[in-house]
Order: structure tokens, then sequence, then C-alpha cells
């Protein structure tokens, strides 16, 4: 069966074989169907994505011109997709079953987990969330130049991936696994340094864990780089979770 992939490069597949064109436009026209499949595309739509606000007069035979080419090479590479490529006025539509493209399989399995967390099981939980940010292979559209259209798909499933993430981590939390997720806040504190929401995390699974000294360190680090680079305190959740970690020893969590 054929399968749409947008969250990493672009990729038409099979399992066995990619089908995706290789010319820049034909990929960036095909990505912004992907991302409105089964509804219908406007080529004003398609010439904004492109172009942006200044458009050359040819913009629009130009663009018919890539839809056309982006049929003919399907319906010579696969019949299938080409069929799945249909005009319809105003414009485009990409009519695909809605499972055999990897952004709404993510999509259903967030909503899922999530529905599955508030529900009390955590386990279940993780077990779908980490499905879900496993089919992430990259940057969405990785390998696509992306224009205004484009760029509001990317961010609006960039958003939802790390949402997934701290679901995840979340029902970690739940299940006592504090030690284990430690290296990996690390890494997230790394990558996000002025992301209040993992250093949290990390600062209270160090506690949770027995390292009070390494929490508050942490806690120091994170106060510092606050004040450097935006100029403000931590959160206020941040400083109760440091306050807990500083009398700890009158009976408090940690």
């Amino acid at each position: 069966m054929i399968e749409f992939k947008v969250l990493g490069p672009l990729s038409v597949t099979d399992g066995a074989r990619d089908y995706s064109p290789t010319a820049p436009k034909a990929r960036q026209v095909l990505a912004v169907l992907l991302m409105h499949a089964n509804h219908v595309v406007p080529v004003s739509t398609l010439i904004e994505e492109i172009w942006g606000a200044s458009p050359p007069r040819s913009a629009k035979p130009t663009v018919l011109t890539y839809a056309y080419h982006l049929r003919k090479f399907f319906a010579e590479q696969q019949p299938e997709v080409a069929c799945m490529l249909q005009t319809r006025p105003p414009g485009y539509l990409f009519a695909v079953e809605p499972q055999r493209i990897d952004a709404n399989a993510f999509r259903r399995l967030v909503q899922d987990g999530r529905r599955t967390l508030e529900q009390g099981h955590p386990g279940e939980a993780v077990r779908l969330l980490s499905t879900a940010l496993g089919l992430w292979s990259g940057p969405v559209l990785a390998d696509v130049p992306a224009g205004e259209v484009l760029e509001a798909k990317v961010v609006a499933l960039e958003e939802l991936r790390q949402q997934a993430l701290e679901l995840r981590i979340q029902a970690n939390f739940q299940m006592g696994m504090h030690r284990e997720l430690i290296g990996e806040l690390r890494s997230l504190v790394t990558t996000h340094p002025l992301n209040e929401w993992f250093h949290e995390r990390l600062i209270d699974a160090l506690g949770r864990s027995g390292r009070r000294h390494e929490a508050l360190r942490a806690y120091r680090d994170l106060r510092t780089t606050l004040r450097e680079e935006l100029g403000i305190e931590p959160c206020l959740e941040l400083q109760r979770l440091q306050r807990e970690l500083l009398t700890a020893g009158d009976g408090r969590r940690y």
C-alpha cells in the first residue's frame, strides 16, 4: 500500500521503493496537497506558497504546468497516486485515505494517548505516545522548501510533537520512572535551554531520585540563563519546586 510521509523528508513509498518526485517545485506542490488532503486547494493558494505576495504574471500557467508534470510523473511511476491527484475547480484535490498520511496517524495517536492518560492509564498512554513520536524521522518536510502556506502547517505539527512529548513524559512520571527520564530530560534542556517545562521536569526527576544537590544546581543554572537571556526569573512553579527542595528535611515530598 502506498503511504505518504511528511514527518521528516517527503516520501511516497510502498515500503520497498520511494516514488517521490525529485523536482523541487513538484515536491512543494505535492507537499501542499498532502497537507490539505481531501480538501480542494485553490490555484491561488499554490501561487501564494511558491511566490508569496509577489507572484509573476505567469504564476497561474506555471502552477498548472507543475500540477500537470506531477500527475504525469505519477502516471508513469505509480498510477495509483496519479488517480489521487484530481482537478477540482478552483484548483486541485488530493483524494487519499487519511491513515495513509503519517501526519494523520500521528494526530490520531496523540489524541488517543491524551485521552488514555486522562482516564488514568499511563502505561497505555506511554505506548500510544511513543508510537506517535516514533513516526518522526526529522523536521516536518525536511527536504521541501516551505513558503507561507506550508510553514503554517509545519509549525502546527511541530507544536503538536512537543505536546506529545510532554504528555509522554507526564505519563512516565505517573509510572514512577523518574530515574529513567533523567538522561532524556538533560538532553531536552540542552536542546531547549529556555523551555521551563523541561527544566522543571528535570529538576523534579533529580529531586525524586535522591539527587537534591544536582536538582538545586540545575535550578541555579536555569535561573542564570533566564536572567542573562531574557531578564526574567523562573516561573512560579519552578520557584515553588526550589523551595520544596530546600526544605525537604521538614517532611516535604523530597
